[in-house]
């Protein structure tokens, strides 16, 4: 999961190099922090957050196939 997020993130950003990823994985649950460069903020939340939905809806997707639950956490 975290590859895949990685992976849209840098495809995105104009500075790839300043995506910083961090999972937390539980039982039932895994939390991925997603930390990019503050100019490229924008760009990962989309416009009223279309781009960051459509990433939760992926994960949210190859996360039932695991059997756990995926959140995608975007941090300033």
């Amino acid at each position: 999961m975290k590859e895949l997020v990685e992976f849209i993130a840098r495809s995105l950003v104009d500075h790839p190099d300043s995506v910083n990823l961090t999972e937390v994985e539980g039982e039932k649950a895994s939390i991925i922090e997603l930390r990019v460069d503050q100019s490229d903020l924008g760009k990962v939340i989309g416009k009223q957050g279309r781009t960051a939905k459509a990433i939760r809806t992926i994960l949210n997707a190859s996360g039932i196939k695991s059997g756990k639950k995926v959140v995608l956490d975007i941090v300033e």
